[in-house]
Parts: structure tokens; sequence; C-alpha cells
């Protein structure tokens, strides 16, 4: 066992056992030694799969009287939680596995262009042309309470501070403590909000993580990578340089979420905006220091007469219209309607003063100055510009077309709904063209169509800087973009914002293509986009539309030729990854998951969805957010210099046929079976969900809708519950199956080998099975669903350890992630506290659901505790 293994371990064990006391201390002896009780048998029964320690767990489990119970849960949950703990710690510690997540990726791959005869000019233009764009997303499963949250990067701070050497004992102990303390203050810390967020809430979730962590994060991100670049390559960066901007959808994404209104995304931008100039008069507060020099250009010295200090008169003149701008925001937030003095609108406005200063002192030969926090702050203001964020606006493009629909009714000119899409094209276009306006302006549209105009009349009043894109989901067609277009030109928008077509089902993945071809057939849309289109590739809903294998064979086909459009048009193709946590929605080893993609797609960028508890564990952290931006950057950097090879065409057509079969099981069972949605009801807690005071926005797109209409996160949620882990494998036994019985299994093991594709398909694949759970899937089904149903369930756990072996015999090292101990690892110590957890929620879930009334405040909140415990235990949830 490697020495990295050796210290995860350790801390989990001290955390543990620091657990352990606090439990002693406040619940007493006979609570601790039950837990530990049903911890050990826990861990016997994973292990061993021995049947007889299963047993003894659950009388175990059922011996908890209703006092203990609460008590009992909140154990198990916290300690998922400090397992958590200790292993972002680990990656961004010294100790992190084999070196990698301390290593310099963009180093090692330099090492690889250099093998490989890159040329130089060739790294130079990768370089230029690096762009990573992070878009902060909502998530209506992230559980974790914004106050814990904060403890838990302070019992980081002090991991990182005990593997310091020359330590005393006074600091040793002082570090110790605090964790102790820490701990204390989270078991005395209820686990979840008194009530469901706002989108408003969200945001300032989302904001957090960007002042207290990428703020930080980026401008060190980019200065280490300057350096690396410098060292190796003799190639600087720009002082302004920004590979990194973040974007966000919290209080712009309303999708399906009546509450993020036109006022709630105007309130949000302000938000942003006070903020950032909060955060840049601190910033300049502190830089003041650095600046007490003398020397300067005549060109600083023209601007501020006879100052003695020179560069303190420019910047006291910026923090000061800073904070005038800080007190005009917090003022239109209190709904004040004063224009404000001095206001800064623009970025220039405080980039220009910066670069002032830094070129004066370079001038004056204080490089060594003019490179120290001043360089910092300049990248920041490149990277998050006077807006912090940029907000996306999304929203479904049925909800456009009925906007449309009601006005050429009110106009008497035809209802645009039931027209062809050649007519809907004609009509859009004309109007377009056309100088006059459309809306009548005594018209009185329905609110919903009221909701959609005032949205376009933010987009047209807010500065373009501080917006990133216009997303319509469930884009069908080219007039959908149309639509879009037309609606901001009635708004009075002035500028262009690029409005990025989402395609989230099978079927719209496949005529993606088609539809960007015929939006570029357009002269009037040709001209108006110039040189640059983004889309958006659903991976979420495509998943639950087709089952895992389908979509992501249809989203590699989709960019494949998104990209040979854009070639071929000689145009920009941005795409856009709507990636989330889980594997049934996109998510990978960030490096991994990008190699994988299709040669040619990341020349464009990386613009890519972080959600939820991801981006808690990716970002929460600086040193954590810096580990990620270098991996995302190597990989960026990789993809468009050693691409990954082009898939064979035997390749091509086994995993079509692979696509095709594990399509048709999975609709099969998903939309087929007459009993599958009772069966999905009663086996998962999805019904009871609904309970968790988690996002703002609904589970459902409709709220009288069934099963079709769930959103694809608490789709994939739910059965991460009850450790079935449906929707990513189901039909991949029928794929993979079918295949080897066609004799292919050589080539499936050479795909396996040799296409980084495949082969990322297949890993998933098997940290899914790792994290499934067989037996705990049939207690859910024996102790919930009616004995009429077994039979569908037994089947699917068939269907289950069916794929687990087909896999199994495809992968070159022939066994569940064992190139992979330090994951493996992880998931063998989470069992021992995720499965009490399973089994007390099964149990809950059952007497909940007997009850004649209510079910007692102890059921219920100890069963909620279940279900975040659960998802802290398998961590990519969402």
């Amino acid at each position: 066992m490697s020495e990295s293994n050796n210290q995860v371990r350790e801390n989990i064990s001290m955390l543990g056992g620091i657990l352990g006391d606090t439990l002693l201390r406040h619940e007493g002896q006979k609570l601790l030694d039950r837990v530990e009780k049903i911890r050990k048998l826990a861990k016997k029964a994973h292990k061993h799969k021995d049947e007889t320690a299963r047993q003894e767990l659950i009388e175990a489990l059922h011996e908890i009287p209703d006092s203990e119970l609460l008590p009992v849960t909140r154990a198990f949950s916290k300690f998922l939680n400090l397992v958590n703990i200790a292993e972002q710690h680990h990656d961004i510690s010294r100790f992190c596995a084999d070196g990698v997540c301390r290593q310099d990726s963009v180093q090692a791959l330099i090492q690889k262009l250099r093998t490989a005869d890159i040329p130089r000019e060739e790294i130079i233009a990768a370089v230029d042309n690096l762009s990573m764009e992070l878009v902060l997303t909502a998530h209506p499963t992230e559980v974790t309470r914004r106050t814990l949250i904060n403890k838990q990067a302070k019992i980081v701070d002090s991991l990182l501070k005990l593997e310091l050497k020359d330590l005393t004992e006074a600091e040793k102990n002082e570090a110790k403590q605090t964790i102790e303390r820490l701990i204390c203050q989270g078991w005395n810390t209820n686990e979840f909000r008194a009530a469901r967020p706002t989108p408003v809430d969200e945001a300032k979730w989302g904001f957090n993580v960007v002042e207290h962590s990428l703020w930080q994060a980026i401008p060190e991100f980019v200065r280490e990578l300057d350096e690396t670049l410098h060292d190796e390559l003799d190639i600087y960066l720009p002082v302004n340089a920004a590979p990194v901007r973040i974007g966000s959808w919290m209080g712009g994404d309303r999708d399906g979420n009546p509450f993020v209104t036109h006022n709630v995304t105007r309130e949000v931008l302000l938000i942003a905006r006070s903020i950032a100039a909060r955060l840049y008069v601190r910033d300049l507060t502190a830089l003041m220091d650095e600046l007490s020099v003398s020397c300067c250009t005549k060109e600083v010295r023209e601007l501020v007469d006879d100052a003695a200090e020179p560069y303190w008169a420019i910047m006291r003149k910026l923090i000061a219209d800073l904070k005038a701008t800080q007190k005009w925001i917090d003022g239109q937030l209190e709904g004040k309607k004063d224009q404000g003095k001095n206001i800064i609108t623009r970025s220039e406005q405080i980039m220009q003063p910066l670069l002032l200063i830094y070129n004066s002192l370079v001038a004056c030969d204080l490089q060594l100055i003019a490179d120290g926090e001043l360089r910092n702050v300049i990248r920041r203001v490149a990277a998050f510009g006077v807006h912090l964020v940029k907000l996306d606006i999304r929203q479904d493009g049925e909800r456009h077309m009925l906007a449309i629909s009601e006005l050429t009714n009110y106009l008497e000119i035809g209802d645009y709904a039931s027209w062809s899409e050649d007519d809907k094209q004609a009509f859009l276009i004309r109007e377009l063209k056309s100088k006059r306006p459309l809306v009548p302006l005594d018209w009185q549209p329905s609110a919903d169509t009221q909701e959609v105009l005032d949205t376009c009349k933010v987009v047209a009043e807010t500065d373009p800087n501080s917006l990133g894109i216009y997303i319509i989901s469930m884009a069908k067609q080219a007039s959908d973009v149309l639509a879009v277009l037309l609606l901001l030109k009635e708004a009075g928008c002035k500028f262009k914002i690029p409005v990025a077509p989402l395609f989230e089902t099978l079927d719209d993945l496949e005529r993606a293509g088609d539809v960007i071809e015929r939006l570029l057939g357009i002269e009037w849309y040709r001209e108006h986009i110039q040189d640059s289109q983004h889309v958006m590739i659903g991976y979420s809903d495509s998943a639950k539309d087709a089952g895992m294998f389908a979509a992501t064979w249809a989203q590699y086909r989709a960019q494949e030729t998104l990209v040979e459009i854009g070639d071929r048009h000689n145009l920009k193709m941005v795409l856009f990854h709507g990636r989330g946590g889980t594997v049934g929605r996109g998510g990978a080893p960030a490096h991994t998951a990008l190699l994988s993609q299709p040669p040619g797609s990341l020349k464009g960028g990386l613009r890519v969805t972080e959600q939820g508890e991801m981006i808690r564990f990716k970002f929460g952290l600086p040193q954590a957010a810096q580990n990620n931006l270098r991996l995302y950057a190597s990989a960026i950097l990789e993809g468009n210099l050693l691409p990954p090879p082009s898939p064979k065409e035997e390749w091509r057509e086994l995993i079509a046929e692979i696509a095709k079969d594990s399509c048709e099981e999975y609709r099969g069972i998903v939309r087929g079976h007459k009993d599958f949605v009772p069966y999905f009801r009663a086996a998962t807690p999805e019904l009871e969900l609904g309970k968790l005071p988690l996002g703002s926005r609904p589970s459902k797109r409709k709220p009288d809708g069934g099963v079709e209409s769930l959103r694809a996160i608490p789709w994939i949620f739910s059965w991460m519950q009850n450790r079935l882990m449906l929707p990513v494998w189901l039909g991949a036994g029928d794929g993979l199956g079918n295949a080897i019985k066609n004799g292919k299994q050589p080539l499936l093991e050479e795909m396996c080998q040799q296409w980084p594709f495949f082969r990322a398909r297949i890993g998933l694949l098997e940290m899914v099975f790792l994290k499934s759970d067989i037996w705990l899937a049939e207690y859910y089904d024996r102790t919930l669903v009616p004995e009429s149903l077994w039979g569908l369930g037994q089947s699917l756990r068939d269907r289950l350890q069916e794929a687990i072996d087909l896999v199994v015999k495809i992968n070159p090292e022939h066994g569940l992630l064992l190139d992979e101990p330090g994951i493996l690892g992880s998931i063998q110590t989470r069992a021992a506290y995720t499965n009490p957890l399973n089994l007390l929620q099964a149990e809950l879930l059952k007497r909940s659901r007997m009850a004649k009334d209510e079910p007692g405040e102890i059921v219920e909140k100890s069963l909620m505790i279940t279900i975040a415990g659960v998802a802290a235990g398998m961590r990519n949830t969402g």
C-alpha cells in the first residue's frame, strides 16, 4: 500500500475517532457501542458477503429504539461526510496518490509534446487559444448546508496544517483541537435548511464559492501556468491573460423553474456586481502597501500631477469609484432610483489604470513589484470582470413558441404553433429583417408570455459583458433559435448574445447537424453570428431517454458532425457540455472525459457545467480548484495537440450495434414494461425526495406529469439511493452480450485498449458496478415493493449481474477498477457506513408509507438523513 493511501486511511481513522469521542460526550456509551456494533457487522457483511453477518446486521438495526434512531442515522451520515473531507484533503496534500494530484500536469504534457515532436509554433497557438469556461449551476440534490460546508473547509485547513514539517507539539495540539471543535459544532448543527432555498439563495451559494475559492485559485493557476510555459518553452502569457472564466446558471436558468423570474435575474446580476466591487476594493486596498513607489513614467506623472506617491493617487481614485459603485448597486437592490456618480460599469475602467501602473513599474525596472499581487489583481479583472460571473439565460423552447403563437393569434395572422417548419422560418426571418416593431404597444399578453418578454427585456438592458449565452432547452428545429433572436429584437436588444440550441434527447442529438446546417444556410443568420456558433450537448436527458450507451454514442457522433460543419463553414464551433456528477449525466474524471471526446471537439475551447456538490468537491477549496484547473488545461491542450484517434470503421459499426441493442433493452423496460412505473415508485424514495429542502427547482418539468416528465437528476438520484443504479447500466447487458455472442469479444478488447471513448465508458461502468449492491437492492424490494412486482425487480438484478460479468470479461485487467486502487479503496471504506444507512432507509420508508396519518417527526427526520448520508457515501449523486 502506498504512503499516500496509508495517509488518507490514517486521517479517516483520526476523524472517525474524534466523531466517536463526540458521540460519547453528547450521546453516551450505549449509543456509541450500538454504532460500533453496526459498523463492524456492516464491514464484515460487505467484505465477505457473509449472509449470517447480513442477518445479524438487519437484526441490530431493528433493535434500535425510536429514541436512538436519529442519532444513529446522523452518526453514519456524519462519518461519510468526514470520509469525503479526508479524501478532499488527500487530493491537495503532499501525500496524493502516486504524485498525480501534486504533479504539474501541464509540465507532464510538455514532455509528451517533446516526445511527439510537436512544433513550438503549434504549441504557442494552442496556448493562445486555451479557453476554459466553467458554468456553475444549482443542484436539486445538494443537501449540505453552507454553514456545514464552511466547517468542512476549516477541517481541511487543519489537516493541511498537520502535515507541515517541524510543527511544535503545541501547534499540533492546536490543529487537532480545532478539528475536535468543528466536528462537535457539526454534530450540534441541523443537517438541513429550515426552508427550501430560493433561486437568489442558490446564486449566493455559487458566489460564495467564487469569493472564497476561485477568486484566489484562478490567478494562482494562471501564474503557475505562465511560469511552467516560460521555464519549459520560453513562452509568456500576457499579463491580462484570461484562460479561465466563470459562468453561472443560478438566477438565469428558468427551464421548468417558475421561481426564476425576470426580477430574480435582475437581482442576481446586481448582487454579483456588488460582490465584485467589494472584492476589488478589498484587493486594491491591500495592494496599496506594495505600491508606495515614487518612480513612474511620464504618462503616469501627467495623470497624477505632482503626487508624491503616484500609484497611490491612481488607486485612491479607483477605490473611491468602486465604493461608489457598490453603494449605488446596493441602493438599486433596495429599490432606489438614483443614477449614481462615477459608477464603474465596464471592466476596462479597472483594467486600464492597473495596466498603466504595471507598464510604468516595468519601465522603471521594477518588474519584481509589477509581477507581485498587482499581476494577480489584473488577472482577476480579466477573469471576473465587473460582473463576477457571466450569467447564462436558459428557457424551454416551447415557451418561446407559445409566446410567438399567442402574438400571431392576437395579430390575426394565424397560429404560429401549428405552422410548418418552413413557414415558421420564413415568418421569423421576415420579421428579423423588418425595421418595424412586431409587438403592439397596447397588447396585454398572458402572464407566461409576459414573463418571456420581460426576460428578454432584462437581457436587452444588461451589459453584454455580464451575460454568457442564451440556451434553448429541448431545441428541435432551426426555428427555435430564430424565435429567440426575434423576441430579443422586439425587446430592444442592441447586441448579439450567442444563442445556443440544447440538444437533449436521442432524436435531437441525431438531428443536431441538420438543424445547424439549416441555420447556416440562412444568409441573414450567417451574417448575424459572423464566425461563432454555440451548441449545447445534453447528457442528462439523452441518457434518461435512451440509456447510457446509446446516449453517449449519439453525443459523440453529434460532436463529430458539428466539428465538421464548423470546419466546412470556417466558423468557431463552441461545444457546451451539460455534464453532471454522475455517470448517467456524463460524469467522469475530467481528464479522461475530455480526452475521450472526438478529435477537434476542443478547438473552440471548453465550456462545461459544474453542478451542485461537484462544485464543492472540485472547486470549493482553492487548492482543489487549482488541481482541477490543471487537469482541464492539460486535457484541452493535449486534445488539440495530440488528439485521440478517430475510431476505426469496425469500431464504429460495433458501437452502433451496441447502442442500438442497448437502447432497445433500456426503452423496452423503462417505457414498455407495464409494471415499471409502479415498481420504480415503490423501490426508490422518488416520492419522498420532494420532502427534502433541496434546490429551488421542482423535480418535474410539468407538475402533473409522470416519470416521463421527471428531471434527469432526481431520476438518477432515486436509483442511486436503492443502489440498483439502473439508469447507468440498463441496456449494457444486451448491447455487450450480443456483441460477444456474435464473436466480437476480441474487437471489444481492442476497443477497450485503443479507443479512449470506449475505455472511458467501460471504466465508468466499473465504478458504478462497485457502488451498486444487488443484495441491498433486493432488500429494498422485499421491504417496500408489493410481492406482485418482485419478479420485475429480480429480472433487473439479474440483468445487472449479467452486465457486471460482461464488463469483467472484456476488461483487459479482468476485474472492476483493479487498475484504480485509490477509487476501489474509497468505495470499500464507505460501504461499512453507507450500507447501514440503506437498510435503515428501506425500513424508514416502509414506516413512513404505512403511517395512517403523517409519519412521526423522528421517522421523517431520520429518513431525510439517510437520503443525505447515502448521497454523501455515493459522492457523485447528480
